[in-house]
């Protein structure tokens, strides 16, 4: 099955979960990783502002700040297909772009080093258990991360992941998958 066809299987899949049920979940998920060493470890958390149906991040940034921790969110770049983080202090940061993503305004925050970010949240639509994703086709990040040393989780509801999905040698998996019911491991290839 092509990746386009499971991007929109994988949408439909979502748009059938409960207001409750996408709650429910992200809670359980948000358990998950603020009890993970991952989490305990990160002063600098890269992540972005989610929306329907990915796992709720709003409240993982707001956490982030409890915990005196710095938030990066990246802004792409649609005309090279480059990506770039910077520190959010406040959700009165961002704009809205393309698709209704909010991004922050790169006028009232400052960049953020890739090597400075600890941990970062890399979201997708379809994952398997070795850390591979189908993103949502923009391939942002499989390049930002080609070069990056810190920590890859990406946090997912449990019909997310199968156990294999095909992938390009270009895909860079995750090192961890977490969800509602499971943590992977992932090490590609094995």
């Amino acid at each position: 099955m092509n990746k386009e066809k499971q991007r929109e299987e994988m949408k439909n899949t979502l748009a059938g979960l409960s207001k409750e049920h996408y709650g429910e979940k992200s809670r359980q998920i948000h358990q998950a990783l603020f009890s993970s060493a991952e989490w305990e470890r990160a002063r600098i958390v890269g992540v972005t502002v989610s929306r329907m149906p990915e796992v709720d991040t709003i409240l993982i940034i707001e956490q982030a700040w409890l915990e005196q921790k710095q938030v990066a969110v990246p802004k792409c770049y649609p005309r090279d297909k480059s990506m770039k983080f910077f520190l959010l202090r406040g959700f009165d940061e961002l704009e809205t772009v393309y698709f209704g993503l909010k991004e922050p305004d790169p006028t009232r925050t400052k960049p953020c080093e890739k090597s400075a970010i600890d941990l970062i949240l890399v979201p997708g639509l379809v994952f398997d258990k070795r850390g591979y994703r189908i993103g949502f086709g923009g391939g942002y990040y499989d390049r930002f991360l080609t070069d990056y040393t810190g920590k890859t989780v990406s946090l997912a509801f449990k019909e997310q992941v199968k156990d294999e999905l095909d992938h390009e040698s270009y895909d860079i998996p995750v090192s961890t998958i977490m969800t509602d019911e499971s943590t992977y491991d992932c090490i590609a290839g094995e």
